[in-house]
C-alpha cells in the first residue's frame, strides 16, 4: 500500500449509520440548523448553558460533528473557572485531536455566526429533544420488528424488553425539571383543601383497615416505600393480603401484588378463606359442607368485583416488576403495590456485585417506582436469625437482612411480633409469660394478638399498633372495642384510636440524644442498647422521628 493510500486511510472520517437515509429513502428526523444555533449560542453566552445542559446529551445531536462540539462544550462547562467561547472550544478540540473531525476552525466560526443571541436556546433545545425521541423510536421499532421475526425468542420476554427500551427513551428524552416553591405551595394548599372538604376521618392515603396504623400514618401515603419485615411464620403474607383486601374491597382501590413465594391460586384461596370465614384447610382438601360452599359463593362476590391484580412470576427481576407496574398503572390505574418479598427479587446485572449491593439497588428501584407512579409500595422482607438469639424477641432495625440500605430507602419500616408464636415454640424470654419485668411479653389474654412495631416513620410517629391474627382463616383483623379496653386497662401507655390527639415531641438525633426527655418517668428510649428498655408495649405517640 503506497503512502498516498495510507494517508487517505488515516484521514477517513467515520460517520454514524443513522446519518444516512433509511431503506425507504427517508432521512431520520433531524434539525441540524437548530443544532448549529444551539452550539453557537453556547459559545456566545456561557451563562445560558445552564438552561440546557441538563436537557441535552450527545445523542440529541444528529450531526456527528455537532456531537463532538457539544461534548467539548460539556467538558469545559464542568470546569467552573473555564471560559467557553470560540477560542477555548477550538483549543480544547485541538488538544484532543478532534478539531479536524469537528469541521475545523472555519466550521466553529460558522456556528457562532448562526445566531446573534442566546435568547431562544431553551426553545431550540426542546425541539432537538423531540427529534431525538423520534429517531430513538424509529431505531427501537426496527429492533423490535427484527426480533419479532425470530421464533427462538419468547414473545413475553420480547414484550418486556420492548417496553423497557421505550421507557429508556422516556427517561433519556424527558428529564424532570425543578419547581418553584410558590407553585409547590399552591399545589399543596389545594391538596390540603380537597382533603379537608372530604370526610376522610384523618385518612389521607390508602387506608390499611387497621385503626391504630391508620391513626399513625393517615393511610399509606403516595410515593412512600414501606417495609414490612418479620421472621418466618409471623404472618407477613397473611398481613399483606389483609392490607390488599381492605384497600381493594372496603375502599375500592386498585391494588397489585407480586408473589415470588406463593402461587396465585394459593393467594386467592387465602383471600377466599378469610372473606367467607371458611378454614383454609377445608378449602385445600375440598371438605366443605353445603352451608360452607354456599358461603363461598355469596361472600366472595365483593372480592371478585374488586380491582386486585396478582403476578406470581418466579425469579422476577426488579426491572420486569417496574415495567408491569407501569403497564397496569397506565391501563387500569394503581393505588397500591405489594411485593412478597423483597429478597426474592432478582437484579438483571447479577454477578457484577455482591448480594448486599444487589439488594441495595432493588430497594432504591422500589423507592423510585413509588415516586414515579406517586403510589405507596409495600415490600415484605425477611429478618435475620439474630432475633432468635435475644431474650427479647421483638425485632429491631438492625435485624433487616442483607442490606442496611433497606432501612435507609424506606419511608416506613414495620415489624410483626406475636408473643403467642414464641410461647408455643418454647422460645419465651428469660422473664417469660405475662408480667415480665420489662412488660414486653404481655399478651393481654387476647388470642392471636399481634404487635405491629413501627420502627421508622419518616413522616410521623414511631411506636406500636395492635391487631389480631386469625390462624384458621389466614388473615388479620382489627381489635374489637372490648379488646382495646383490655389492653388499655393493663397498659396505661397504650392510646386507643378514640383518644384525642396529643402533642407530639420531636425526638433528637441518635448522635445528639435528648437525654432529658428520656430521663422522664415511664418514658423509655427506643434506641437504648439495653434490650429490656427497647420498644415499650403499646403505641406511644410522644415519640416522633425527624
Amino acid at each position: 500500500m503506497d503512502d498516498f493510500t495510507q494517508g487517505n486511510k488515516r484521514k477517513k472520517k467515520v460517520i454514524p449509520q443513522e446519518f444516512f437515509a433509511d431503506r425507504t429513502g427517508r432521512m431520520p428526523p433531524n434539525a441540524v440548523e437548530l443544532e448549529e444555533a444551539v452550539l453557537g449560542a453556547m459559545m456566545l453566552e456561557r451563562d445560558k448553558i445552564h438552561q440546557v445542559i441538563d436537557i441535552l446529551t450527545e445523542k440529541h445531536f444528529y450531526s456527528p460533528q455537532n456531537r463532538i462540539v457539544f461534548s467539548a462544550i460539556q467538558s469545559l462547562y464542568q470546569k467552573a473557572d473555564m471560559a467557553i467561547d470560540l477560542l477555548t472550544v477550538s483549543n480544547f478540540l485541538k488538544n484532543q485531536g478532534q478539531l479536524d473531525i469537528a469541521g475545523g476552525y472555519y466550521y466553529l466560526a460558522q456556528l457562532t455566526n448562526r445566531v446573534s443571541s442566546a435568547a431562544n436556546i431553551e426553545y431550540h433545545s426542546r425541539i432537538l429533544t423531540q427529534k431525538f425521541i423520534q429517531r430513538e423510536l424509529i431505531q427501537v421499532s426496527g429492533e423490535i420488528a427484527f426480533d419479532a421475526y425470530d421464533d427462538t425468542q419468547d414473545a413475553f420476554d420480547l414484550l418486556d424488553h420492548s417496553e423497557s427500551k421505550l421507557y429508556e427513551i422516556k427517561n433519556t428524552g424527558l428529564k424532570r425539571n425543578f419547581q418553584e416553591i410558590s407553585l409547590l405551595i399552591n399545589s399543596s394548599m389545594k391538596e390540603i383543601e380537597n382533603r379537608m372538604s372530604s370526610e376522610n376521618n384523618g385518612i389521607t392515603g390508602v387506608a390499611s383497615g387497621f385503626a391504630d396504623i391508620d391513626r399513625i400514618n393517615g393511610g399509606w401515603q403516595p410515593s412512600d416505600l414501606v417495609i414490612l419485615a418479620a421472621r418466618p411464620a409471623m404472618g407477613k403474607t397473611a398481613f399483606a393480603l389483609s392490607l390488599v383486601r381492605n384497600a381493594a374491597v372496603d375502599h375500592k382501590k386498585s391494588v397489585m401484588i407480586f408473589s415470588l413465594e406463593m402461587a396465585d391460586i394459593q393467594l386467592v384461596n387465602r383471600l377466599i378463606s378469610g372473606e367467607a370465614q371458611v378454614p383454609g384447610d377445608k378449602i385445600k382438601k375440598s371438605e366443605l359442607t353445603d352451608e360452607e360452599w354456599q358461603r363461598l359463593q355469596t361472600e366472595t362476590v365483593a372480592l371478585s368485583a374488586s380491582k386486585i391484580f396478582i403476578d406470581d412470576t418466579p425469579q422476577l427481576s426488579i426491572f420486569d416488576l417496574n415495567a408491569k407496574c407501569r403497564r397496569v398503572h397506565s391501563q387500569h390505574g394503581l393505588d397500591l403495590v405489594v411485593v412478597d418479598y423483597l429478597q426474592l427479587l432478582r437484579h438483571e446485572t447479577k454477578g457484577q456485585g455482591n448480594r448486599e449491593q444487589e439488594i441495595a439497588f432493588i430497594s432504591r428501584s422500589l423507592k423510585a417506582l413509588a415516586k414515579e407512579l406517586s403510589i405507596p409500595v409495600i415490600a415484605l422482607a425477611q429478618l435475620s436469625r439474630e432475633v432468635e438469639k435475644r431474650g427479647n424477641k421483638r425485632p429491631q432495625l438492625s435485624d433487616l437482612r442483607e442490606s442496611g440500605s433497606i432501612e435507609q430507602d424506606a419511608d416506613m419500616v414495620m415489624f410483626l411480633y406475636r408473643h403467642e408464636y414464641y410461647a408455643k415454640m418454647g422460645m419465651e424470654s428469660e422473664q417469660g409469660g405475662r408480667g415480665g419485668n420489662d412488660g414486653v411479653e404481655l399478651d393481654y389474654g387476647i388470642r392471636g394478638l399481634t404487635e405491629v412495631v413501627i420502627a421508622k416513620n419518616r413522616h410521623g410517629s414511631v411506636g406500636s399498633a395492635f391487631c389480631k391474627f386469625i390462624g384458621e382463616f389466614s388473615k388479620f383483623q382489627d381489635l374489637s372495642p372490648f379488646e382495646r379496653e383490655t389492653i388499655k386497662s393493663q397498659n396505661k401507655k397504650y392510646q386507643s384510636y378514640e383518644s384525642p390527639p396529643q402533642v407530639v415531641k420531636t425526638m433528637g438525633s441518635k448522635m445528639n440524644d435528648d437525654a432529658g426527655f428520656y430521663d422522664k418517668p415511664n418514658i423509655q428510649n427506643p434506641f437504648s442498647s439495653n434490650p429490656g428498655n427497647s420498644w415499650s408495649t403499646g403505641f406511644d405517640p410522644s415519640i416522633r422521628e425527624d
